[in-house]
């Protein structure tokens, strides 16, 4: 058997936490990411056999039987994560009765996984059907993006039309644009469900006041996702109450969706 700690969903994972918390966008113990792994991946490293703890996950997801998760833990840091895979960070596998998750390594100081996994799981369930090759749910708080949703209409139209003018980069790699939520009670059953609603036509969710959901294939589209989100809330926000005398009209923008073959909102813009 392999040493897990050398396994490279590991290595990723944990590079993609130190990363996120440099940027700022994971403050504190801040932010959650969950990677769907496969069995094949998992048996190089683990005893899939052997169970270590049931941990009740609050939620039942029938769906996702026997899937395998890295999760990270409730309560970390992320600048931890890099030097302590074992605390902060746990492998699981959702049981058969879908409301209890099997913990197979990690969390070894007696933790758990974060207290949004019910949101994670409901989110995947959404992304898996609209996208097969979905694997990352990603959660932080990047703080333009946040700053944005105080200062800008909530609506899902405004908020992606204004982002896609920030930067040419935007509609090219969000085409889809992002869904987004007013305030809602985190870790809660009810944000979790408007989430993945929201993830039935977007990869990316805002939580006004509060952070962005990334969905992708891969940690580093997840990644890259939100942080172009970020990149173009950081420019509007350091334009915003100034004359912009320069723009990047809907002409421009439809210019390049039909250029790239972009499958764009096309109701996103006037």
């Amino acid at each position: 058997m392999k040493n897990i700690l050398n396994a490279p969903f590991i290595i990723k994972l944990a590079a993609t936490c130190e990363n996120m918390y440099r940027l700022g966008w994971d403050e504190r113990n801040g932010g959650n990411i969950s990677l769907l792994l496969g069995e094949d991946e998992v048996s190089e490293y683990l005893d899939t056999s052997k169970i270590l703890r049931v941990i009740p996950t609050g939620f039942e997801a029938k769906e996702l039987c026997g899937k395998y998760f890295l999760v990270t833990g409730t309560g970390k840091y992320f600048k931890n994560v890099k030097g302590d895979p074992e605390n902060n960070l746990g492998v699981i596998r959702i049981a058969e009765d879908g409301c209890n998750a099997e913990l197979l390594w990690g969390y070894q100081d007696g933790g758990t996984f974060t207290s949004e996994l019910p949101a994670h799981l409901m989110s995947h369930m959404v992304r898996l059907k609209q996208d097969s090759e979905h694997r990352v749910i990603m959660h932080s708080h990047p703080t333009n993006t946040v700053a944005m949703t105080f200062v800008h209409p909530l609506t899902e139209g405004e908020f992606s039309h204004t982002l896609w003018q920030m930067h040419t980069e935007c509609i090219y790699v969000f085409p889809d644009g992002v869904g987004v939520l007013p305030f809602m009670v985190f870790g809660t059953k009810e944000i979790g469900e408007a989430t993945a609603e929201k993830m039935k036509d977007f990869r990316l969710v805002v939580w006004a006041h509060h952070g962005i959901y990334g969905a992708g294939k891969t940690l580093d589209e997840a990644f890259g996702l939100i942080e172009t989100v970020e990149n173009a809330a950081q420019i509007y926000m350091l334009t915003e109450g100034k004359e912009r005398i320069n723009i990047i009209t809907d002409e421009n923008l439809k210019a390049l969706a039909e250029n790239f073959k972009l499958p764009y909102r096309k109701d996103f813009l006037d």
